[in-house]
C-alpha cells in the first residue's frame, strides 16, 4: 500500500502539472472505488481552477475553487500525468482534462482508492478530523511519543501505525524506523523510555525523508506521476528481509505476525 513518502512523492510529481490550470472535464470511468464517487463529481469540477495540492496523512488534497478532491490511493492506486488524447489503459477509472492538453489519470487495480469532492474545510472531513499529528511537523517529537504511551500495553509497532498518535506511518516504515532507533517491535509502547521515543521519532523523521528523497518504496503496484518506481526499497534494512542475514550484525532477521501486519526486526540489533 502506498504510505506517506508515496503519495509525498505523487504530490511534488504533481505539483507543476496541476497548479494554477483549470480542469476542463472530469471523467469517470468506474464510480466503483472503495466508495462510490459522487454523482454530481464530473459536473462540479468541469471549469474548476486547481489552487493548490497539499498532502494530509495518506491523503491527497487537490484544493480548488469548487470544492477541495480528497484522494486516497488506497493498495494499488496511482496517478500519472499523460497527454489527453493517450489511450486509456485497463484500471484507469478516473481522470482529469487540464486544459493544455494534458491528463491526470488515476489507475487502482484493486478499486481500494478513494476520492471525494468536499467543500469547506476539507480537515472536518471524517476521513481526516481525527489523524494525529504529522509525523515531519514540529509537534511530532520524542516528547510527545513519549507522553502518548505512558500506560499502553499495545506493542510499540502497533502503536506507531496508530493514525490517531501519529499519520502517515505505515508497515514498512514502522518497521524501519524500530530498526534504525534500536527498538524491539514488540515492546510495549509504555514500556519506552523518553531517551528510546526521542530516538524513535529521529528516526521516524529521517527514515520517511530519506525515503521522499528517492521517490518512496515499490513493492509492486508504486509508480509516481511520471511512471517510474520508487527506489526506497534498496535500503530497507528489516522490511520482507525475513531469514536473511542483517546488514549490520548477520543475524537472521526474524518475522512475526503483529497486529495483523508482518512485522520483521533484528534480535540483535532490536532490544
Amino acid at each position: 500500500m502506498p504510505e506517506l513518502p508515496e503519495v509525498e512523492t505523487t504530490r511534488r510529481g504533481l505539483l507543476d502539472a496541476m497548479t494554477g490550470r483549470s480542469i476542463a472535464s472530469a471523467r469517470v470511468h468506474d464510480r466503483r472505488l472503495r466508495w462510490a464517487i459522487q454523482d454530481d463529481f464530473e459536473e462540479r469540477l468541469a471549469g474548476a481552477r486547481i489552487e493548490t495540492l497539499t498532502r494530509r496523512a495518506k491523503y491527497l488534497l487537490v484544493a480548488t475553487d469548487r470544492g477541495t478532491i480528497i484522494i486516497h490511493l488506497g493498495m494499488s492506486g496511482n496517478l500519472r500525468v499523460v497527454p489527453a488524447d493517450l489511450p486509456t489503459r485497463l484500471h484507469d477509472h478516473v481522470e482529469f482534462i487540464l486544459d493544455d492538453g494534458r491528463s491526470v489519470r488515476f489507475n487502482d487495480p484493486r478499486r481500494f482508492g478513494s476520492m471525494h469532492l468536499v467543500a469547506g474545510d476539507p480537515n472536518l472531513h471524517t476521513l481526516l478530523a481525527h489523524l494525529g499529528p504529522e509525523p515531519l511537523s514540529d509537534t511530532f517529537t520524542g516528547e510527545h511519543l513519549f507522553q502518548a504511551s505512558r500506560g499502553r500495553k499495545v506493542a510499540i509497532k502497533v502503536f506507531l501505525m496508530n493514525a490517531a498518535q501519529v499519520v502517515g506511518v505505515g508497515n514498512i516504515y514502522a518497521s524501519e524506523s524500530l530498526f534504525h532507533a534500536g527498538i524491539r517491535p514488540t515492546k510495549a509502547a509504555g514500556k519506552l523510555t523518553r531517551a528510546e521515543c526521542i530516538r524513535l521519532a529521529e528516526q521516524v523523521k529521517r527514515v520517511l525523508s530519506d525515503a521522499i528523497e528517492v521517490g518512496g518504496t515499490t513493492l509492486r503496484d508504486y509508480v509516481n506521476p511520471e511512471g517510474n518506481p520508487g527506489y526506497f526499497r534498496q535500503r530497507l534494512y528489516v522490511y520482507e528481509r525475513a531469514g536473511k542475514a542483517c546488514r549490520r550484525c548477520q543475524t537472521a532477521i526474524t518475522q512475526r505476525v503483529l497486529g495483523q501486519r508482518s512485522t520483521y526486526w533484528c534480535a540483535t540489533c532490536q532490544r
